[in-house]
């Protein structure tokens, strides 16, 4: 069993964070943390010029309450919301919270992931700990 897992959430539609989460609640046991992450990356300021006032704050409220609703479901569990690149956030903060596992969804790859990458490449590629791939 792993002592802190990781699971980063997006809430994209094609991403399965319920299939993550039951992995992350095995994986844990009943002793282990468990940290649902979401990255809140940043938004060109030519688009957020078109965004009503207040949509950034609310938005995170609203994640923030999803997050601490999808923890209550785990044991040992929280929720937390960060700032920056998603695959470099998710990383570094693995890094620097003794993370021994991630646990991430990932949609089925196409052309574009040849060509742009996706944030589970990124994980899987660089990270220091074991990573888990949820379709």
């Amino acid at each position: 069993m792993y002592k802190h897992v990781l699971v980063p959430i997006s809430f994209d539609e094609d991403r399965d964070a319920a299939g993550a989460m039951d992995v992350a609640r095995l994986l844990a046991g009943s002793d282990g943390r468990i940290t649902l992450l979401h990255v809140m990356e940043q938004i060109p300021a030519y688009a957020i010029s078109y965004m009503p006032e207040n949509y950034l704050s609310e938005s995170r409220e609203a994640i923030e309450a999803e997050l601490a609703d999808m923890a209550g479901r785990l044991p040992h569990a929280q929720g937390l919301v960060v700032d920056g690149h998603s695959g470099r956030t998710i990383l570094d903060w693995a890094g620097d919270n003794a993370i021994d596992c991630i646990v991430i969804a990932s949609h089925r790859p196409g052309m574009q992931d040849l060509l742009l990458g996706s944030t589970a490449t990124q994980v899987v590629r660089h990270a220091r700990c074991a990573v888990h791939v949820i379709r």
